[in-house]
């Protein structure tokens, strides 16, 4: 009994950090600086004035983040859905796959150049530091949300880099030697991860798909637990057959999104929520990976922050910038997605792996990632409000709506659908009794900002009001509340 009082003690210190951890959005308000950074910063601090906070190992450090990340990349395939994604699938693509491989380069040759790393040290850093991370840039916008195709876009370059990245990565550790035969030994192995994952994750999400409409489960509590099972086993199997285990999650939950199935709200609920607090952990569990003394010492922070300039002024915008002139944005839309692309977790996890695997310089190369993340999230997140105001990028206020009011039912209910109406739709400004609806068609609730109106019909809609209704032809009504610009 004599370890009840240290371990009650220890459970304290748990729940302080978990109700930090949950309430960082508040912190966030308050200091203007984004919470991963608070999280990142804190905890280089603690792992400076307290050395055992750092014992955990790199292969620990490695195993809860990449956890974490799973959580992450399934959250956001749910989020986006198939709906979302159809629109965008091919600049996303490209940007996630190009983008990644001019970033890399680029930074390899200012690293070379201009900081003096040698070749393969060059590349190591060029490729750790090439992806993005969306969960960044909206922990930074708060409750506002940036809506149409540069929200997707975002989202989506970030989950198509973060997969293509480690999948680079671990094939440039796992090449030995120089010359053509390394060179086509990175190009095989890098070719293969991403094959497998896209093959493991339309499979994967075919089933998932099944599992959730399919098998009930005797309480309703298990089925998001059984969502994020399926994930973490799928990133499981497709990484030992070779494959991207981070893709097929992400391919996975993009093709689970839009799927109607019983407790999909509670499921995607419950993802994100975890999703925020693996962010969260990941930042706290890689700043406690290196004091930040170390981190800034040894001339590291001034090679650190040439780099972090070359990346967000002339990398970014110079290279990626090239790879998005076929991508249909508004000048401002454009400009907003060259800057918000902001470093994250994926960064400083494969950081970890050119520890783990003894790279000649891997501390040196791990802090100057460490400081350019820092950095990234501080400076560059804590513009992006600003110049998402400045670039007259679309967005929304998500107000929390803590009340519902609904009906469960035994089976799935056959023609009632959710609508949004749309600006320049048809039944914007119209009432409910001049809609040219069908006699089987009922609108039976109606929602705006947050509060109910009343349903008659002399009620006159508006633009963002949600409406449900009942009918028998869904693509019919469905017309009425697009917008036809």
């Amino acid at each position: 009994m004599n370890d009840v009082i240290p371990f009650a003690a220890a459970v304290v210190v748990a729940g302080i950090a978990l109700l930090l951890a949950v309430g960082s959005s508040r912190l966030t308000a308050w200091t203007q600086i984004p919470s991963p950074a608070l999280f990142l910063i804190a905890a280089s601090i603690a792992a400076d004035v307290f050395p055992d906070l750092g014992s955990l190992g790199i292969r620990a450090d490695q195993r809860v983040v990449t956890v974490a990340l799973v959580v992450i990349l399934f959250d956001g395939g749910l989020h986006i859905g198939l709906s979302r994604f159809r629109p965008v699938a091919g600049p996303v693509v490209w940007l996630g796959v190009a983008g990644t491989f001019v970033t890399a380069a680029g930074l390899a040759l200012a690293s070379h150049y201009w900081f003096g790393f040698d070749w393969r040290a060059a590349l190591l850093l060029g490729t750790a530091l090439a992806p993005t991370d969306p969960a960044t840039v909206f922990s930074v916008l708060g409750r506002r949300e940036v809506t149409g195709r540069t929200g997707t876009l975002l989202e989506g370059e970030a989950g198509a880099n973060d997969p293509v990245g480690i999948a680079l990565m671990v094939s440039i550790l796992a090449a030995t030697g120089g010359g053509f035969g390394a060179v086509a030994h990175v190009t095989v192995e890098f070719l293969l991860q991403l094959g497998l994952g896209v093959v493991f994750g339309l499979v994967g999400g075919y089933a998932l798909r099944w599992l959730l409409r399919h098998l009930p489960m005797p309480n309703e509590a298990l089925y998001p637990l059984r969502a994020l099972a399926f994930a973490l086993v799928l990133y499981g199997v497709t990484t030992i057959c070779h494959g991207s285990g981070f893709l097929a999650v992400l391919l996975a939950g993009i093709m689970a999104g839009d799927t109607r199935a019983p407790y999909k709200r509670e499921i995607e609920h419950f993802a994100s929520g975890l999703a925020s607090l693996a962010e969260i952990v990941a930042f706290t569990i890689l700043g406690l990976s290196i004091p930040i003394s170390s981190a800034f010492s040894h001339g590291r922070a001034a090679t650190a922050i040439g780099l972090a300039v070359v990346l967000v002024l002339l990398v970014r915008p110079l290279l990626v910038g090239l790879v998005l002139v076929p991508v249909r944005l508004r000048p401002g839309e454009r400009a907003f997605v060259l800057w918000a692309g902001l470093k994250g977790v994926v960064p400083i996890l494969l950081g970890t792996y050119v520890v783990a695997e003894g790279e000649p310089e891997a501390e040196r190369l791990y802090a100057v990632i460490f400081v350019v993340v820092l950095l990234s999230v501080v400076v560059q997140g804590g513009l992006v409000p600003t110049f998402a105001r400045l670039w007259r990028v679309p967005m929304r206020v998500v107000e929390p709506e803590p009340w519902a009011m609904g009906m469960r039912f035994r089976d799935r209910p056959e023609g009632l659908h959710r609508y949004v109406v749309q600006r320049g739709s048809t039944a914007a400004g119209s009432t409910i009794r001049d809609l040219p609806l069908d006699e089987d068609v009922w609108v039976s609730v109606v929602s705006r900002g947050g509060r109910m109106v009343q349903v008659t019909g002399s009620t006159t809609l508006e633009v963002g009001d949600e409406v449900l209704a009942i009918t028998s032809d869904d693509s019919l009504a469905a017309d009425l509340f697009r917008s036809r610009g």
